[in-house]
Formats: structure tokens, C-alpha cells, sequence
């Protein structure tokens, strides 16, 4: 069996702990102790492997998504997104990624907004970014995953946003719905349909009459449970936006 841990949250007496653990569960079981090992993995991430072929890549009507290591190109009339992904998830070349950002662009239009959104599993930012830029008033962005979270930060200062406008913090929709004083106004969640259907009992808690929502990650053959789920809690679907196998579903409540 091969476990990892995240080095930030596990010290050493942690590791032990565990290991006693495993050694107790053995000799209950009557199997003989097994042997732990521990291995400290460097961290690395998951696209410097192609980053020296990653370039510029055009999104709908209005973005262009930029690695942080390239110079701005000369002339550029769209809306520039600076991106350095690390190890989350979230690069603008995911067809996911990809509707999101477009459904993002029909919903805010070419006038300012204040708008207060969250974002739901935000990986590396680029969906909060990109509605800050868009002219949401503020984005309020959570992920279970403490390597996302810093790599939200990280994008966020490479995009010159202001620390108030967009808030990130470690956790998901339970956590965040504690935070809020007041419903937001829309919701991104770009994650695994599973976890759509769990997490959409409790969207209402963090919504008013009006909020919208864009929901991805959800392959083509899911979008009926997912629709289905919605429908029982009070929510619309308004259009399915589909690109390979993924869709998206943008929705409002009803």
C-alpha cells in the first residue's frame, strides 16, 4: 500500500502515529507488523514537462490565456490572463476550462458588474481571475487542496488582484457558506459531477432568488443525474454547453 501526505500538514510524530496505527490494526488482525517506510518526494509540477510548448491560447470572444513566463504579445485587444498553473488544476487548455470561462463571458457581457461570485474547487484560480477581470466586484474562492489554494495566490499576484477582491482559503462549500455575510450573485464549480450532486443540496445555502451558477466537469452521460439533482433542489437548467465529451450547465434557480 502507498500513501502520500502533504509534507505542510504531517510532521514527523505524525508519521509515527500512523505507523503505530498500521502495527496495532496488524497485531489485532493477528497479521504479522508490517513494514513502513517513508520517502520525502520533491515537489513538482505537473506541467514543466511541456511548459516550453505551452503557448498563448485564444478562450471565446474575449481572453487569451498567457503563461506568466512569456512577454504580453504587442497589439492584443482580449483580455490577458496570466497563468502559471504549478501543480492544480486549471491551465485554459481543458475543454472544462474552457466553456467555463465562455459561460463566464455571456453572463458578465461587455458592462462592469458587482457582482460577488464563489468559486468552488478553483484549482489554479484562472476562473476567479477571470471573473475579476470581467468586473466582478469580488470572488470568494475555496479548495480542499492546500496546493491549489497556493497556487491561486500565486496567480492572483501575477494578476495584479487586489487580496479584498479575490479571498481564498482552504476548504469547500461548507466551510465557505460560514464565511459569507450575504448570498453571492453567481457560483463556478468546475470539478467531477460526483462531486457536483453532493455538493448541490447545500448550494441554496449560499444563493438569493437571482444567483446563476456554472457547473463543469461533467462528462456528457452524467449531465441527466446532474440535471436531475438540480431540478430536485430548486434549480433551472437554462443551457448545456458541450465540447468533446464534457459539458457545462448553466444554471439559475427556479
Amino acid at each position: 500500500m502507498r500513501v502520500y501526505f502533504p509534507q505542510e500538514k504531517f510532521e514527523l510524530l505524525d508519521l509515527a502515529a500512523v505507523a503505530l496505527q498500521l502495527k496495532l490494526d496488524a497485531l489485532c488482525a493477528e497479521f504479522p507488523p508490517p513494514l513502513v517506510e517513508w520517502r520525502l518526494m520533491d515537489e513538482e509540477d505537473w506541467s514543466k514537462s511541456w511548459k516550453d510548448h505551452w503557448e498563448p491560447l485564444e478562450i471565446g470572444d474575449r481572453f487569451l490565456i498567457k503563461p506568466a513566463w512569456l512577454p504580453d504579445p504587442p497589439n492584443c485587444n482580449r483580455i490577458i490572463l496570466k497563468l502559471d498553473p504549478g501543480t492544480a488544476f486549471g491551465t485554459g487548455a481543458h475543454a472544462t476550462t474552457q466553456l467555463c470561462l465562455e459561460s463566464l463571458e455571456m453572463r458578465f457581457g461587455d458592462s462592469p458588474s458587482d457582482r460577488v461570485i464563489a468559486d468552488i474547487g478553483c484549482g489554479s484560480g484562472i476562473l476567479s481571475i477571470g471573473a475579476i477581470l470581467l468586473g466582478a466586484k469580488q470572488v470568494y474562492a475555496v479548495d480542499i487542496d492546500p496546493l491549489a489554494v497556493k497556487s491561486t495566490l500565486s496567480n492572483r499576484r501575477l494578476n495584479g488582484v487586489a487580496p479584498e477582491q479575490l479571498q481564498v482559503s482552504e476548504g469547500s462549500l461548507k466551510s465557505l457558506s460560514q464565511q459569507l455575510t450575504d448570498p453571492v450573485d453567481g457560483i463556478l464549480c468546475n470539478i467531477l459531477a460526483e462531486v457536483i450532486v453532493d455538493l448541490i443540496p447545500q448550494m441554496g445555502e449560499i444563493a438569493k432568488p437571482t444567483t446563476w451558477a456554472i457547473l463543469s466537469g461533467i462528462l456528457l452521460e452524467q449531465s441527466k443525474l446532474v440535471a436531475d439533482t438540480l431540478e430536485d433542489h430548486g434549480w433551472i437548467v437554462a443551457t448545456l454547453w458541450r465540447r468533446q465529451e464534457w459539458c457545462c450547465l448553466n444554471i439559475r434557480r427556479s
